[in-house]
């Protein structure tokens, strides 16, 4: 299901998964010229800073936006198979991975394009990359159930991601912002996951303790509300349909 997923992605693409690393080139080639000249005091390697933010937050918009729609998009073959429902999630969870791991492509010739050195933590990327797969496992458990009963949370979701994605601290310094909304960012999720990255990338230092309880407090939370609303709805679900 996840190779359909990538397949139909691309079907009517010239360059077809090559647009994976493409894209978030251009888009740090953008951003890179209207930001670096504002941010390149108050941010060491703005690119890298950004492109770290971006890479983290594409791969959970795109996860828990396609998971919203999995079940409704797979109607007629959950009710002609006795399939384990959570697969449908999950394939389009996965699907945002693996691209996710094409885009990681682009982002290691960024690290070597600005000479990024080398440092002992930096697997903890990996770390960081399973704690916001887990926490947008949960978030789109959540959203398919929800848009079963009520289609419009489509837009909603749309509404909310964009006022998430100004708190995410993706191309800003958060040390410029004022005290008060830097404890509102520090609370966010996504935020917390990205900054996680970032440390291990840039820094080369070993996040807090704090920083650690907050992304698993996060991610498992996450998932166990959103496996707890999935499985509580799960006969409900199958009768809307």
């Amino acid at each position: 299901m996840t190779g359909r997923e990538i397949k139909r992605k691309y079907a009517r693409s010239v360059l077809g998964i090559i647009w994976s690393v493409l894209n978030p080139l251009l888009s740090m080639v953008v951003i890179s010229m209207v930001f670096s000249t504002m941010f390149r005091r108050s941010i060491q390697n703005f690119p890298i800073y950004y492109l770290t933010g971006q890479i983290f937050w594409t791969l959970f918009q795109t996860s828990t936006t396609a998971s919203m729609t999995a079940l409704v998009d797979n109607r007629s073959l959950l009710l002609q198979a006795k399939l384990p429902k959570q697969v449908f999630m999950l394939s389009r969870i996965y699907t945002a991975l693996v691209n996710f791991a094409y885009t990681c492509i682009a982002y290691v010739l960024m690290l070597l394009v600005f000479q990024v050195p080398l440092n002992p933590v930096m697997p903890l990327f990996l770390v960081a990359v399973i704690l916001m797969v887990l926490f947008s496992m949960g978030i789109g458990y959540a959203l398919a159930t929800a848009y079963v009963f009520f289609a419009d949370i489509r837009y909603l979701y749309g509404v909310f991601l964009t006022f998430l994605m100004y708190l995410s601290a993706i191309f800003y310094p958060v040390d410029a912002l004022p005290e008060a909304m830097q404890r509102v960012i520090g609370v966010n999720p996504l935020y917390v996951m990205i900054a996680f990255a970032r440390k291990s990338i840039l820094e080369g230092t070993v996040p807090e303790p704090i920083e650690w309880v907050k992304a698993l407090a996060w991610s498992i939370g996450s998932l166990v509300v959103g496996l707890l609303i999935f499985k509580t709805n799960e006969n409900k679900v199958m009768q809307k349909l």
